[in-house]
């Protein structure tokens, strides 16, 4: 009976495709992070008028410019959760993607190299002569180049 391991952590960190999903979601998400930015600087200046300004401004004045801070500092919040919701919702999906990916890719190596059975979690011993865990990386390497050459 032929048996490997994999350290599926190990995979998921080392694969170039995991680095490809981290920059395709930074990419994604930079301009609405942005947004959210500048919308913190405004609320800051708002704040800071009212600081400022406070002594000289009318009791009407006031409160006007308080009821802005206070609504826009729950714009704010709205737009921080519904960024972490798409944000968590898609990075939970490029995750999946990549496992689907190296799920594949041990059971094509192990089919071609002839093992029996391939192990991951849950191992607390794993000698170094069934860890095949950077031949796998090597394989998406190699399947990460050949893909970028192809585009």
């Amino acid at each position: 009976m032929r048996v490997g391991y994999v350290n599926p952590g190990r995979v998921s960190d080392e694969a170039p495709q995991a680095d490809a999903a981290r920059r395709q979601l930074q990419e994604e998400f930079a301009p609405r992070d942005a947004e959210i930015l500048s919308m913190q600087e405004s609320l800051r200046a708002l704040e800071d008028r009212l600081a400022e300004q406070r002594l000289s401004l009318s009791a009407e004045a006031q409160q006007d410019l308080q009821r802005e801070i206070v609504n826009n500092r729950r714009r704010i919040q709205r737009q921080q959760e519904a960024f972490r919701e798409d944000f968590n919702m898609r990075r939970n999906e490029a995750l999946g993607d990549l496992q689907q990916r190296i799920l594949r890719v041990v059971s094509e190596f192990a089919e071609e190299q002839g093992f029996d059975l391939v192990v991951s979690d849950g191992v607390v011993y794993a000698s170094d002569t069934i860890n095949i865990t950077d031949r796998i990386i090597e394989r998406l390497q190699r399947q990460y180049e050949q893909q970028r050459s192809s585009e």
